[in-house]
């Protein structure tokens, strides 16, 4: 469930006065996602997106995001466009709650991925990655390296003492080894197949920009080989790997430190989403609206890249 807050037919109104859009002819909340409330706003115009930002989005950080959605759009990356009122203006505020209006995306996200969507997918990231170049806004990311300690604090004394011993090794391990010197841009940080779009086997948009930041291109690569290379038992799929890579490196390759560095960058990237699940998990109250994630699938992740020999693991 995923829509948080009502609007009532007057406030929806008040709210599409201000755009060239149409009349609203429905207005249809969507289930799927767990951040933001989202709604389908079907008008005699044309159909949108409107999404109400929710308290996990820090306001301070929309202008980057709609900007950098804006700015993709405009060069070509098949992604959500802000609309803009007649004022010029891309956010507004609707039932009380920071809000946006979007084109709407045709596609649906796949329930299971294959070697066949590996490709498109690595292909779409280095289209972003060269996209997103001149973007001049800046937004630091918080769920790096420095992050993940407050989230380890915040889980102590509730887990598995042999995990908890296990997870505080990792990041004493990366806060001595993580990489200071990659090439580092806009990256999309959460690009999970929910978050991509296919329609009749053609990748048709990447969606859900609200953890996009600035860091390591090779960590986007890494975030997606999490994301899209392991099969449902959590057995790596070298073949699928090899397909996401070898179609990003066709659009930008990667240099010899970013491949070098692949493993331990997948390595951090699976501590990262073992550590916000995991604390997820332990403080999302067992009644909310919100389903939890399971912290398990990443903390296998990280140990298959915990003990990864080389880049051949990884089909290179």
């Amino acid at each position: 469930m995923a829509v948080y807050t009502e609007v009532s037919d007057a406030e929806l109104a008040a709210f599409l006065g201000d755009y060239d859009i149409g009349e609203a002819q429905s207005f249809k909340g969507i289930a799927e996602g767990v951040e933001n409330t989202n709604y389908v706003l079907t008008t005699d115009k044309g159909q949108y997106m409107v999404t109400l930002y929710e308290k996990r989005v820090d306001p301070r950080d929309l202008p980057f995001f709609l900007g950098l959605m804006d700015h993709l759009a405009s060069r070509g990356i098949v992604c959500p466009r802000p609309i803009h009122g007649r004022d010029g203006n891309a956010l507004r505020t609707l039932a009380g709650k920071p809000a946006a209006v979007t084109s709407f995306l045709q596609g649906m996200w796949p329930r299971r991925t294959t070697v066949q969507h590996c490709g498109p997918i690595g292909a779409a990231l280095a289209g972003l990655h060269l996209a997103g170049r001149d973007f001049e806004l800046k937004r630091p990311n918080a769920l790096s390296v420095a992050g993940w300690r407050p989230l380890y604090e915040g889980c102590r004394g509730k887990v598995d003492a042999a995990l908890e011993r296990e997870i505080g090794a990792e990041i004493d391990f990366f806060e001595q080894n993580w990489p200071k010197d990659l090439p580092s841009g806009v990256i999309h940080a959460d690009l999970f197949n929910d978050n991509v779009f296919f329609l009749n086997d053609r990748l048709s948009g990447l969606i859900d920009f609200y953890f996009a930041c600035n860091d390591f291109l090779a960590y986007d690569v890494a975030i997606c080989l999490n994301a899209w290379c392991f099969e449902s038992d959590n057995a790596f799929n070298a073949t699928k790997a090899r397909a996401l890579l070898q179609a990003y490196d066709k659009v930008r390759q990667l240099n010899d430190d970013e491949r070098r560095l692949l493993p331990l960058l997948a390595r951090g990237s699976a501590l990262r989403f073992l550590l916000t699940r995991l604390y997820d998990w332990i403080h999302t109250p067992p009644d909310a609206l919100v389903k939890r994630k399971d912290p398990n699938e990443y903390l296998m992740k990280l140990r298959f890249h915990r003990s990864a020999a080389s880049l051949a693991d990884y089909g290179l």
